[in-house]
């Protein structure tokens, strides 16, 4: 009977066909529009991931996020060091200085300063150059990204082909000299400026004179010491506050979920696929059900009871369910790896898989609910109505 149910099914290639591409185009829009949102989020919170020497961030009290900056004095570095448990503190700065290209053009860079003898909080990988060359008078790294994109120079005006920032290169950053001598790769982040690495030095240098500069210190705790006992005893023995690597990140993500549109806008585009699915695959099955409703009164005649329809019809809103839900995954993760290299945040965990299988049968379940209702319903007697 299952067997037949299926025939059933594919026999009517109509709606067979128009309920898997109902059910594929909900699955695709589900799984993008939220492999889309968790790639954002994830690059909210890319710097913290990038500097993975620590584990510990010290910063002021009053710090919402990652980009939210207001900096600590000297002196706070030196009081972190002395806290038990902390193996080695260092300071950082992260600001926003504009760059002056060879070709006369302005870009606002995101200039990161890290510690001049220990490099601790420099960039993950270098694509060109050694990090240990930022001692190097007047020296910079600057990421892949910014220096093929909006760092390179203008061959022929404003919408000629570009040239590429290479080492060697000499530019300003804040009518300071600056030299590349490195080429990085770094995590997207939610900013879209360049990221420049140097020395704390020689970023303070560059940077406008204010009477605080340093951003955050980075603390690393000592082996066999918990994280979080080490961040209780800052809080405790300093006006500061302080963060494990992993809590930073959640208080980045968490300050953009509560004070952007963004989960709005895309949880909105989620909720549609999900309303999209189950309107076309309900309607087209139902349809499908009632051009087949005299066969199922033959069946009920014969003998078969409503848990066996129903099953019967379960297992026809789940067999074109699945090959739905693949089709539309196939087609999100292709879609990902076209736009790997683009702009577009994309990123897709398995959670988000399991999150969209569950949404799949959910559509199914509400697609398959007012038919299931029609066929306990059936009278056998209309088989011999004409």
């Amino acid at each position: 009977m299952y067997r037949l149910a299926v025939k059933m099914l594919v026999g009517d290639k109509a709606k067979y066909i128009g309920i898997i591409l109902g059910l594929s185009f909900s699955s695709f829009i589900i799984v993008q529009q939220a492999a889309i949102f968790i790639g954002l989020m994830t690059r909210t919170f890319g710097f913290i991931t990038d500097t993975s020497q620590v584990d510990i961030w010290v910063m002021d009290e009053k710090v919402q996020f990652i980009d939210d900056l207001k900096p600590l004095k000297d002196t706070d570095l030196y009081r972190i060091r002395g806290i038990e448990g902390v193996e080695f503190a260092t300071p950082l700065y992260k600001g926003l200085i504009k760059a002056r290209l060879s070709d006369g053009t302005f870009q606002l860079c995101n200039v990161i300063g890290i510690d001049d003898a220990t490099l601790i909080g420099g960039p993950p990988t270098m694509a060109e150059g050694k990090l240990s060359d930022l001692r190097n008078v007047d020296a910079i790294v600057v990421n892949k990204v910014g220096a093929e994109g909006k760092l390179a120079k203008s061959l022929n005006g404003r919408d000629g082909p570009k040239d590429p920032l290479r080492i060697g290169e000499v530019i300003e950053l804040n009518d300071h000299r600056a030299s590349v001598v490195g080429i990085c790769e770094v995590s997207r982040t939610f900013q879209s400026q360049p990221v420049i690495y140097t020395t704390i030095n020689r970023a303070l240098s560059f940077a406008p004179k204010e009477r605080k500069l340093v951003s955050f210190i980075l603390v690393k705790s000592k082996p066999g010491v918990d994280p979080s006992v080490v961040v209780n005893r800052i809080k405790n023995y300093t006006n500061l506050t302080a963060y494990t690597s992993s809590d930073f990140e959640q208080l980045t993500v968490d300050y953009y979920m509560k004070n952007t549109g963004i989960p709005i806008n895309f949880g909105i585009a989620v909720i549609l696929g999900l309303i999209i699915g189950a309107a076309i695959s309900g309607q087209t099955f139902y349809n499908f059900i009632l051009d087949n409703i005299r066969y199922l009164a033959v069946f009920k005649a014969m003998g078969a009871n409503n848990k066996l329809l129903s099953l019967m019809t379960m297992l026809q809103i789940l067999w074109v369910g699945l090959i739905g839900w693949g089709i539309g995954i196939g087609f999100a993760c292709l879609f990902g790896f076209l736009s790997r290299h683009s702009e577009l945040s994309f990123l897709l965990p398995w959670q988000l898989l399991l999150f969209s299988f569950g949404s799949m049968i959910a559509i199914c379940l509400i697609s398959v609910t007012v038919c299931l209702l029609k066929i306990r319903r059936i009278e056998p007697a209309i088989v011999f109505k004409s």
